[in-house]
């Protein structure tokens, strides 16, 4: 096979992706080039690359997903090869010929291979003929809803319903009784359209509680195929992963080696080429069962790449340009333990709902084994147009309690402002006796954290206190600013003597009354809930401060916005908003049914005068690719609406509003 001159790439993708393949490429002496939309124009990735090149607005189809417009910037860059990443059109066979038709190098698996993974069914039909062992279900080419109707009877419930273009969890739906059957086909249907412009779909049986482990292989041009360890993906939420390790608790090396055998008979199954992932569900029993293949680089290959020593950019360029793999089967080496989570900007005290807004502060975590992927910086804007992850952050340890630990360690040292996170929620799944066992499945997020038992942390009396302490110092640093001849000693001070200070702090409950006085000494005597605390400000380092709570020492970060004060504990994320005394509340109106986040409005569902009940869906908003309902919050009448299906609806504008019943 003759060699590929590969000088320059541009890389088809945005965020920690897009930085982490032009990282490896500008080590192997590449010159690399990045595409942005307008919402991206300040992103990292663009600083990072040597060139860039504008692609159009923030929407991902007029953007991102532009095969015309991904290809002129490549023309413009003068690239003579494109790595796709994962998600947008990582997985669009058409895009990969497009791009070998352009005359460019396309770092993936061939066209070919990609069109038959890509749709679930085909797929399974190819993997039945490998001997590759599959779960039951249907995965015909007709999907209308009456032929998997009565497909999902012959299989049997509860079924999961899947669309059999894509992935990553957009449309799927777990179905446990037929009456839920029809609306879920719906919505699966809808959202797999909107995701992959096709609506098929397919059904299999579900399997209780498996694990989800995936296998990495890597394919050369010269007939070698390898499998480089797995991944344990279980932990899930929304069929999303949430937190990924290697190697598997669960597998022995026998287990190991007929996974790896199965993996590289599906990937030769399909003339594959370069790095791709297949997936197995692995039941209680020791059975494993194909899911699905992966035909680009996972979220998750970082782990991979920590426990063989291998980089797997630089073995899908090489693999790129003509080049035989470096090794043998016999050569991959598993050493240690690594795992990886994945930063979202979301709210899972509010059903995992995505966030978005402007990162006021960013600081990421360092350490021995630890390794950060972000695509983000302080001052970087979280769009609604993008997936919510923003960063991954992954430690390497001699063994699996020690990588949880140092893993446990750097998200305590992490600190990501401006808008919510799932960094406490990462935090507490670390800390679960079942997770530290290594007993996690793929119902271990749903046992452990359901929507009706996990809340964010709460701030306790000692909290408030600190809280309180940090407001006063900013307080009398902005009053030594302004103060003109008035000696510092004397700012707290009347002729009275030390003067007290109340702050009000807005709690879900009721607010929180907080009294501060200061001595000459710099410490603050707090009261709060009837008891007394003495703080003090022991040292400031940048955002990182640290305070004495009577007989402790605190150490957290602190942010001040316009809004409100942020603490940012090793346990918790706590955001203080504080109000003059006797100043009113601001109360939201209990019946307006408003848009969590900036989305289309793809369903309205209501109509003025109709009867609701709470919890009844009035329409659905679509955002960040994922498909929201919207719910009645009382039970009443719907009075006003105030947007139409197939509107731009901004985050917080109030849709419709229900008089109460």
């Amino acid at each position: 096979m003759p060699s590929r001159d590969v000088s320059s790439l541009l890389v088809a993708n945005r965020g920690e992706i897009a930085l982490r393949v032009m990282k490896t490429a500008r080590a192997m002496g590449l010159r690399t080039l990045a595409v942005y939309s307008d919402a991206d124009a300040d992103a990292p990735h663009v600083l990072f690359a040597d060139d860039a090149a504008r692609l159009g607005p923030g929407p991902v189809a007029e953007s991102y997903l532009s095969v015309e417009k991904v290809l002129e910037a490549a023309r413009r860059l003068g690239a003579d090869a494109l790595h796709p990443g994962y998600g947008f059109l990582s997985e669009n066979a058409s895009f990969a010929r497009a791009v070998q038709d352009a005359g460019l190098t396309f770092v993936g698996p061939p066209p070919d291979a990609i069109e038959i993974m890509g749709d679930k069914a085909r797929a399974k039909r190819h993997m039945v003929q490998a001997g590759v062992p599959c779960v039951p279900g249907y995965q015909g080419e007709e999907s209308s809803d009456a032929v998997l109707i009565e497909a999902a009877r012959e299989v049997g419930f509860p079924i999961m319903v899947k669309a059999a273009a894509g992935g990553g969890g957009r449309g799927m739906r777990l179905v446990r009784r037929f009456e839920e059957l029809p609306q879920a086909l719906a919505l699966a249907r809808n959202e797999a359209e909107s995701a992959f412009g096709s609506g098929d779909l397919i059904i299999e049986r579900a399997i209780r509680s498996p694990r989800h482990v995936e296998i990495q292989v890597m394919a050369d041009d010269h007939g070698r195929t390898l499998y480089l360890g797995e991944r344990d993906c279980s932990v899930q939420r929304r069929h999303q992963k949430v937190i990924e390790e290697a190697p598997c608790p669960a597998l022995t090396p026998e287990l190991r080696t007929r996974m790896g055998a199965a993996a590289v008979a599906a990937a030769e199954a399909v003339d594959y080429r370069g790095a791709g992932t297949v997936e197995f569900l692995l039941d209680g029993d020791g059975k494993f069962y194909f899911l699905e293949m992966n035909t680009r680089l996972q979220v998750e290959h970082p782990v991979t790449e920590l426990v063989t020593g291998l980089d797997l950019v630089e073995l899908q360029l090489r693999v790129a340009r003509g080049e035989p793999l470096p090794l043998t089967q016999e050569e991959v080496r598993l050493d240690g333990w690594a795992m990886e989570v994945r930063l979202y900007a979301e709210d899972p005290a509010q059903d995992f709902l995505p966030s978005t807004g402007r990162v006021a502060l960013w600081k990421a975590p360092s350490g021995p084994g630890v390794r950060v992927d972000a695509g983000i910086r302080a001052g970087s804007e979280v769009s609604p147009f993008y997936d919510a992850m923003v960063a991954k952050i992954m430690a390497h340890g001699a063994d699996r309690d020690q990588a949880r630990r140092r893993l446990l360690r750097a998200l305590q040292d992490t600190a990501l402002i401006g808008l919510p996170t799932n960094r406490d929620f990462l935090v507490a799944c670390l800390g679960e006796p079942g997770f530290a066992a290594g007993q996690a499945t793929t119902s271990f997020l749903t046992e452990t954290f359901s929507a009706a038992s996990y809340t964010a942390p709460q701030p306790g009396p000692i909290d408030f206190a600190l809280a309180a302490a940090v407001l006063r110092r900013r307080a009398r640093e902005e009053a030594e600013t302004q103060a003109l001849g008035v000696h510092p000693e004397l700012l707290d001070w009347s002729t009275q003597g030390g003067l007290e200070f109340v702050h009000v702090f807005e709690g879900s409950e009721a607010p929180q009354m907080v009294r501060v006085q200061s001595d000459r000494s710099g410490t603050e005597t707090v009261a709060v809930q009837g008891t007394t605390f003495r703080v003090r400000v022991v040292e400031v380092e940048g955002s990182r401060w640290r305070l004495s709570c009577d007989d402790r020492v605190v150490q957290t970060r602190v942010h001040q916005g316009p809004d409100a004060l942020t603490l940012v504990f090793a346990d918790k994320t706590l955001a203080f908003v504080s109000r003059r005394a006797g100043q009113p509340r601001e109360e939201a109106g209990e019946g307006c049914v408003r848009a969590p986040m900036h989305g289309k409005l793809t369903s309205l569902e209501a109509q003025p005068g109709q009867r609701v009940i709470k919890g009844e869906r009035l329409g659905v908003l679509e955002a960040m690719k994922m498909h929201f309902e919207l719910n009645a919050p009382i039970d009443g009448t719907v009075a006003e609406i105030h947007a139409e299906a197939g509107a731009q609806i901004a985050a917080q504008s109030v849709i419709l509003e229900i008089q109460p019943a």
